[in-house]
């Protein structure tokens, strides 16, 4: 059932938060859904401000762990891994919160304190599978090495279109960055989606309209529009 996939990869039946399907896939590309597995649970006595956590979600009410950073206060926590769904912090269910919140309640959580985290981890089905022969047909390189992909959108139909250009790259970049100073978040998928929102404007009016047409759940405050508009405008001149 749909309510069970915590996120799909590309190509790999692994847990490689590098190859999460986005809102690009390449037409011949391989989708592994993975599925809830084993519930646990940790408790975790919060000795500094940052946990080392990179949050996201699958869109559909599965916010789960992209990263942990090495050395981190959650690093030292083995129980908790990547890949892992947080379903609930200190008894409250965040399953149909989106990454960003989540994230937030997490920083919030009071520094010396003990909480509590109900985590789901993936299933693992494909621990004996072994990759098909490279001499196939079929590809299995990441997608950025395509000249086309299909890109899948919330509103209207998917369209087959080009992957994004060097400077495009550039201000995606750019703009996940300035997504972690703002938000506390990384996510290379939103940030992407954001940058194509303002490939075609002509100004920062234009620009948050159609932000707030493809993203207006996110409700961004106007600096953060603006900062987002100068950096593609910055990766347009060359200045990234």
């Amino acid at each position: 059932p749909p309510a069970q996939i915590m996120f799909c990869t590309l190509n790999t039946h692994k847990a490689d938060m590098d190859k999460l399907l986005g809102a690009q896939i390449g037409l011949e590309d391989f989708i592994f859904a993975h599925i809830k597995g084993q519930r646990k649970e940790v408790e975790v006595l919060k000795t500094d401000n940052v946990l080392g956590l990179t949050i996201t979600d699958n869109g559909t009410g599965c916010p789960f762990i992209k990263r942990i950073k090495e050395g981190s206060l959650m690093d030292q926590t083995k129980i908790v891994c990547v890949g892992d769904h947080i379903e609930t912090i200190n008894g409250k269910n965040v399953s149909n919160h989106r990454h960003y919140e989540v994230a937030k309640m997490l920083k919030d959580l009071e520094k010396d304190q003990v909480f509590k985290l109900e985590l789901i981890e993936p299933l693992k089905a494909f621990e004996k599978l072994e990759p098909r022969s490279k001499s196939g047909t079929q590809a299995t390189a990441k997608i950025s090495r395509g000249r086309e992909t299909l890109r899948l959108r919330t509103k209207g139909p998917a369209t087959v279109e080009g992957m994004p250009t060097e400077i495009e790259e550039k201000a995606i970049k750019k703009v996940d960055e300035l997504l972690e100073t703002y938000m506390g978040i990384r996510d290379i998928e939103l940030a992407a989606t954001m940058v194509e929102a303002g490939r075609d404007k002509k100004n920062p009016d234009e620009f948050a309209v159609a932000l707030d047409e493809t993203l207006g759940d996110f409700a961004f405050p106007d600096e953060f529009v603006f900062d987002v508009w100068g950096a593609i405008g910055d990766a347009k001149q060359g200045r990234l």
